[in-house]
């Protein structure tokens, strides 16, 4: 009986922790006059749900100031430090004993890019330097006796893809492949990620339509299918990193981890940008969250979350270019909010975008939310993928989950529009997914009880736990009894 309540207990912990967004970071750049002190933006960065934090360079101030935080920290050694790393084993070591050893373990350093969108300055030189000054560090790193705690890596422009649409055709452009061969190999044999700069702005601005404008928000739409398998996908981010995935699988690296290491949404810019506005980066923004909180993963790559930075912390006034360079900062120089995208603990309820929906009666009992009668699989999977991407937990509905089975769309699709209902405000408009679910308050058995049981528990983790703990006591008196 004792190990029984351990093991419970045990439960309950883990159920509690799994909260955590591990995989959701920020890009910190400094290319601004007006920044907030380390000391603060330290502080900031402890009220919100953001876990990780990619430095551009090695900022001393910045990295003591995030000492004893638990924020993991990438730093990075700029591309006019490859050579002297390439050509000079001491050149490493010694970047190592000045950016890493004075502040490591207190603070967390995790990963080390060696370059930023190397491949794509299309430098012969520079590029060949690439590798070798990636192994010196990793050897520099592991001499420091800090090998497998602190990874090595380096960060690509989307432009390395030759071919990314379908994403299933995803293939890196022939005259990258070269160096990309060592440095996946060096990915593959150091368990380092593959870092990628996708952004769906970019891909909006050259497709303005209002359909890829949706498309790249996480917003209600009619999909787009994948020729070469048939797969739907509902968002540009999920076919943007599935094509990077592609692109390594037909490289022979499908293993390798891909990490984003920049991905936003610029709320303002110049007059002849296509895209920029407050209501779009707090949609692409908020929903991109909501999407990885959920563990859905993408198509070619189920049931979890690829680490992801956001870009970017706070607007650099001194940075080049087109006005939306300068207005991707998820809070101002002040330390305000430019937008609320739920990451602050005092306000984790990230937004909901708005769905034209057809009001229905609201019950007069508590309901289940269901697919309708007679609609298709077709349109109950964009259903799915909707609900899944709104930062519910459909990992009980993806292979090997506890809700897998029956493996059937209608099925998957109640568990999902029901979560979605039940963690919302319970209003109609919570159950229309586009005129394809329906209330009832008839406990609907055919789409399973444990399904509904798991979907209809309430936001509260303590009562989701104490429900949880007494459904286990059923499934262990339910076997005792057939043993007996």
């Amino acid at each position: 009986m004792a190990t029984f309540f351990f093991f419970l207990l045990s439960f309950l912990i883990c159920f509690h922790f799994s909260s955590a967004e591990p995989f959701i970071g920020v890009n910190y750049g400094q290319v601004a006059d007006n920044l907030p002190p380390p000391s603060a933006t330290a502080k900031l960065l402890k009220s919100t749900s953001i876990e990780k934090v990619r430095l551009y360079g090695a900022d001393p101030a910045i990295i003591k100031a995030l000492a004893n935080t638990e924020i993991g920290i990438v730093i990075g050694a700029a591309n006019g430090d490859i050579p002297s790393l390439a050509s000079d084993p001491n050149s490493a070591a010694q970047w190592i004993n000045s950016n890493v050893l004075p502040f490591y373990p207190a603070s967390k350093i995790i990963l080390i890019t060696v370059g930023n969108e190397v491949l794509t300055t299309n430098d012969p030189n520079l590029i060949n330097q690439l590798l070798p000054a990636m192994q010196n560090m990793q050897n520099a790193i592991n001499g420091a006796s800090l090998g497998g705690k602190i990874k090595v890596s380096t960060v690509h422009s989307m432009a390395v893809l030759g071919q990314s649409d379908p994403p299933s055709s995803g293939l890196f452009s022939p005259s990258y492949q070269p160096a990309l061969k060592g440095l996946l190999q060096f990915h593959k044999d150091n368990g380092s990620p593959f870092a990628i700069n996708p952004y769906p702005f970019f891909a909006y601005q050259s497709d303005s339509r209002p359909e890829t404008l949706a498309f790249c928000l996480f917003q209600p739409n009619a999909g787009r299918v994948d020729s070469g398998n048939g797969i739907k996908y509902m968002n540009m981010f999920d076919a943007q990193v599935d094509s990077v995935h592609s692109a390594l699988s037909a490289m022979g690296f499908k293993d390798v981890e891909i990490m984003v290491a920049e991905t936003g949404w610029p709320y303002s810019g110049d007059s002849n940008e296509v895209g920029p506005s407050i209501e779009n980066a707090k949609a692409y923004n908020g929903n991109l969250i909501a999407h990885l909180k959920s563990m859905v993963g993408t198509p070619l790559m189920p049931g979890k979350s690829v680490d992801t930075y956001l870009f970017a912390l706070y607007d650099e006034d001194l940075k080049p270019g087109p006005g939306s360079e300068r207005a991707f900062g998820l809070y101002k120089s002040d330390l305000s909010m430019t937008y609320d995208v739920g990451i602050s603990k005092s306000s984790q309820t990230p937004p909901t975008p708005k769905t034209p929906v057809t009001p229905q009666p609201k019950p007069t009992a508590t309901g289940w939310c269901v697919p309708k009668a007679g609609i298709s699989d077709a349109q109950l999977q964009s259903s799915l993928d909707y609900a899944c991407g709104q930062g519910i937990d459909c990992s009980p509905i993806q292979p090997g989950g506890a809700c897998f089975e029956p493996n059937t769309v209608a099925s998957h699709a109640a568990y999902a529009m029901n979560l979605y209902y039940q963690n919302s405000a319970k209003n109609p408009w919570n159950c229309d997914f586009s005129q394809t679910a329906t209330l009832t308050s008839q406990n609907p058995s055919k789409y399973t009880s444990l399904k509904l049981y798991l979907s209809s528990i309430t936001d509260n983790w303590f009562n989701r736990s104490v429900q949880s703990v007494f459904f286990l006591i059923y499934l262990i008196n339910f076997n005792m009894r057939k043993l007996i």
